[in-house]
């Protein structure tokens, strides 16, 4: 049996900053598992980070950790191991002698003391280095997510083993069979017997396996062993697991080693261009995550907060988990084994592989990174939740050299699918030969199976531009139509974004249109930023601290514009729900697409700091949306209606397609649709339809809706619910019904373009007036954009300028004094919706930064917290005797839809009415500054 000593608890520490060497005696003390950082060791860090959360001990360098330990004299002669769970770069000393060192990121430091260890006490000194690393790193090291500690934060333990045991125990498992290949060898000097017995742990139904012994002899060995017929499968909706328990006897005695190791019964492959998992297609509702953990600034390696984490995420409807250039530590995996998520370790790099003749090549680092990848792959690939493997993120370079590396993975272990890297060679993607799955987001420049991207990749995304509707899907991204054009770079080099960076490429190796043969993952998709949370600082009480949101609420509060802080957070993410919503949904109808990875659900803390998630950091909810909403959009059945637009005239005829995206465990052979469209407490219109469901279908067409829209005397709400019959899947939304409008309303009312003498003198004389600037003609003014930003605007206008392309428009949606009486004939909410998007997009917000705080716009325009502009797009005001209405919208244009007509209508109604009394009085030169 193997015998631990727990080296858990208080260690002497020295901090050595320039790596000097230890100096005796030790100067403080630290309690492991821990890092410097949260406890607090070190000169407290005075920065103040803009781009990420600030880490208030920071160190960086070595620290030396030493621990006297008592050993008994039963184990002075046992084979012992030291192990370390979750460290840096580490050389180890006992008792004064040097015995190595171990630079894995990824997987435990384990080093041999047999031999070395004598009874009584001895003394063990570990020197950690967080710096020098042989790569950057990723995420396992970056400030922007869980930072670059110093420190042990998992399980720290001397292992000590008897005369035989098991060493390198992998499990292969065989679900036709209901078998599970044991490789492992028998380390010792005689024979010996192994018992292996199987017993589930976690099922509704109990199940055990016979015990069945196995005659062994020292060296490698693999047996088959059966757990009959009757074995439970693991899979997401049935997460089944066995405790699989290994005992070596010799004799009659007592076992001499005991193994116990989780074993779940699966078969995660490729078919086509979908994953199945037992045989049954499954489709990946991913998130990324790259470690981010606010209160320690370190992942956790417990089972019970990860099993907390993930569940959160499963709540969600997520059931697969990509970590950006990092692995988790196996805490993670056991929960996800527990819970039924697929997850996607990858190699923690974001740079470029490189051949011998390359500029630049780094061979050190190649073959780290490598050696990086078959660590994870023994110390984590028993796990049934272990199903993918990436080779980094975003990497450029060799194809031959990446595809050489897959190869060799396969052949080493076949257990996992593996991919080449996330959105590797991004404009000019190819797939390679020995990769299972692809995953990025797009095939060529113009072939986009994203909704939104940043403006240094433009074309940006049918989200970020589109009319609003639910048509669209990317199975004409998957296969062109025929004759399409290639639109691959004509060799030569490119300029691409880079990590936070621009960078130039080669682009010779295009290889034109192509098409995918194999399951495709979109890569981080959404990206839909909100306005921060300024209470969400004082949840920030351990190592790390949002000293970024307060400088941005300091930068809001010097615009003025502090009292807003909440509004704004509440309306950009109810605006970004709704972007997520639409980029969710069009996955979902894409029948040829295996998959999605989020990024994010959560916050991204870095980067600039990318407000992105519908919860915050801490995996809390930021109060946007229900979880059960939320998986109205994102399970594993989602209903879909398809129809082209938001906004209808009164009267007019409403046609959608219903559709039903099912990846559930069987299939039903009919269903029932009920459907009905609501005003308020109010019954417009409803049915059901029967559908009878073609066997394994999991796109399943229910019906064609058509509904004669009533005929309206005002702008109405009206809501499409649906729902299958008897169970949990529904859906709902929102369209708007607008009255019959022969024009804009506008005839009679006093509208200019330009803000001249002949509007001042009107004003002077007590007039109304309407001022309406084109927008092409503003200056001081920002381009209208109905979607938020993307990821975060200062990182991205940072970018874009280096790239010399378009930077960013960078406002985050609409927030709306709704209850004003502008708004009397165009009803709303305090955010955007979609009767603002053609109004939007046809504007500009004026800057009317350093105007008095009581002065405030009807509708304003949210800004980022790089700028904190104030923005206003419609707003009024008294000049002299007279009454100012403001809104630099081309009419037109808005004029030619009904939402904008009935917009202007909206405006001309309250103009000529006795409620259009401005409260703020502006000057002539206030004005003048502001509209230019």
């Amino acid at each position: 049996m193997q015998t631990m000593i727990n080296l858990e608890g208080e260690w002497k520490l020295q901090l050595d900053e320039g790596k000097q060497g230890l100096v005796l005696p030790f100067s403080d003390h630290i309690i492991l598992p821990g890092t410097t950082s949260h406890a607090r060791k070190g000169p407290k860090n005075e920065e103040v980070v803009i781009s990420a959360l600030t880490d208030e001990y920071l160190f960086e360098g070595s620290a030396w950790y030493s621990k006297d330990i008592v050993i008994p004299e039963e184990l002075a002669g046992k084979r012992c191991l030291l192990y370390l769970e979750r460290t840096r770069l580490t050389t180890l000393w006992l008792n004064g002698q040097e015995i190595g060192s171990r630079n894995s990121l990824n997987t435990a430091h384990v080093y041999e003391l047999t031999g070395l260890l004598k009874a009584g006490t001895q003394t063990i000194t570990i020197r950690v280095d967080n710096t020098g690393y042989p790569t950057k790193g990723g995420h396992l090291t970056s400030p922007d997510t869980q930072t670059n500690w110093n420190g042990i934060t998992g399980r720290m333990e001397l292992q000590f083993y008897g005369k035989s045991y098991l060493s390198g125990i992998r499990l292969d498992t065989d679900v036709s069979s209901r078998s599970v290949r044991i490789s492992a060898t028998l380390e010792g000097t005689t024979g010996t017997t192994l018992a292996v017995s199987a017993l589930s742990f976690n099922s509704e139904l109990e199940h055990s396996a016979a015990v069945k012994e196995y005659a062994l002899t020292p060296g490698e060995f693999s047996i088959e062993y059966n757990l009959g017929p009757d074995a439970l499968l693991w899979s997401e909706t049935a997460p089944n697991l066995y405790n699989l328990t290994l005992s070596l006897t010799q004799g009659e005695g007592e076992p001499t080693d005991q193994a116990v190791l989780v074993l779940g019964l699966r078969e995660f492959k490729a078919e086509g261009d979908k994953f199945t998992i037992n045989g049954q297609k499954t489709f990946l509702r991913g998130k990324h995550d790259g470690l981010i953990f606010p209160l320690t600034g370190y992942a956790p390696t417990d089972v019970e907060e990860w099993v907390r984490i993930l569940g959160i995420s499963k709540s969600y409807g997520i059931n697969h988990y990509r970590f950006h250039t990092c692995c988790p530590p196996e805490a993670a995996f056991t929960a996800a084994d527990l819970l039924g998520i697929y997850m996607e370790p990858e190699l923690p790099f974001w740079g470029t592989i490189t051949e011998p003749t390359d500029e630049g090549h780094n061979q050190a680092e190649q073959d780290y990174l490598v050696s990086e990848g078959y660590e994870i792959l023994k110390a984590f690939g028993n796990h049934p939740s272990f199903v993918m493997m990436s080779l980094g993120n975003e990497l450029w370079g060799s194809r031959t050299k990446i595809d050489s590396i897959l190869k060799e993975y396969k052949a080493f272990d076949s257990r996992p699918l593996y991919t080449q890297g996330s959105n590797n060679h991004q404009w000019v993607p190819e797939i390679l030969e020995h990769e299972d799955f692809f995953c990025g987001v797009r095939f060529s420049k113009e072939r986009l199976f994203r909704g939104s991207y940043a403006m240094c990749d433009a074309p940006l995304g049918h989200v970020q531009t589109g009319l609003p509707g639910t048509m669209k899907d990317y199975d004409d991204q998957f296969v062109p139509a025929a004759g399409a054009s290639s639109e691959a770079e004509g060799g030569g080099t490119i300029q691409i974004q880079y990590g936070t960076e621009a960078k130039t490429v080669q682009a010779d190796d295009a290889s034109g249109e192509w098409i995918p043969h194999i399951p495709v993952i979109s890569h981080e998709i959404g990206q839909y930023a909100t306005y921060p949370n300024y209470d969400e600082i004082a949840k920030y009480s351990g190592s790390l601290k949002a000293k970024n949101f307060e400088v941005f609420r300091q930068r809001l509060e010097e615009n003025g514009l502090g009292h807003l802080a909440a509004k704004y957070f509440t309306a950009s993410g109810q605006l970004a729900v709704a972007c997520y919503k639409e980029e969710l949904e069009a996955a979902f109808r894409t029948k040829k697409l295996a998959g999605f990875q989020l990024l994010d659900l959560q916050d991204f803390s870095g980067q600039g700091t990318a407000l992105v998630g519908i919860l915050d950091a801490f995996m809390d909810s930021k109060g946007m949306i229900t979880p059960e909403e939320w998986r109205t959009f994102c399970s594993d059945a989602v209903l879909l209606a398809r129809f082209p637009k938001y906004n209808y005239d009164s009267g007019e005829r409403f046609s959608a397609d219903i559709e039903l995206s099912w990846f559930r465990s069987g299939s039903p052979s009919t269903l029932m649709l009920d459907w009905e469209l609501t005003d308020g407490d109010e019954i417009l219109a409803k049915g059901t339809h029967e559908t009878e469901v073609p066997a394994e279908a999991n796109y399943i067409d229910i019906c064609r809706l058509t509904i004669d829209l009533p005929a309206v005397t005002a702008m109405t709400s009206a809501i499409l619910n649906l729902r299958i019959a008897g169970t949990d899947i529904r859906k709902s939304y929102d369209l708007w019904i607008y009255p019959e409008q022969s024009g804009t309303g506008l005839d009679g009312i006093r509208i200019f373009h330009v803000l001249g003498d002949e509007v001042l003198a009107l004003l002077e004389q007590g007039e109304n007036v309407l001022l309406m600037p084109k927008p092409e003609s503003l200056n001081n003014a920002i381009e209208g954009y109905y979607c938020t930003d993307f990821w975060c605007y200062p990182m991205f206008r940072s970018i874009s300028e280096s790239m010399n392309r378009p930077i960013p428009v960078g406002t985050m949606g609409l927030l709306i004094d709704n209850s004003h009486p502008v708004f009397r004939d165009f009803p709303c909410e305090e955010h955007s919706t979609y009767p603002w998007w053609n109004i939007i997009e046809n504007s500009k917000s004026f800057i009317m930064d350093g105007t008095d705080s009581a002065w405030s716009p009807m509708v304003q325009t949210i800004d980022n917290f790089e700028r904190n502009h104030k923005l206003g797009f419609l707003f009024e005001c008294r000049v002299g005797a007279g009454n100012l209405l403001v809104c630099a919208l081309d009419a037109d244009k808005a004029g030619a839809t009904p939402e904008g007509r009935q917009f202007l209508s909206s405006l001309a109604g309250y103009m000529t009415s006795e409620e259009f009394k401005p409260q703020y009085t502006a000057t002539k030169e206030e004005l003048q500054r502001i509209i230019q």
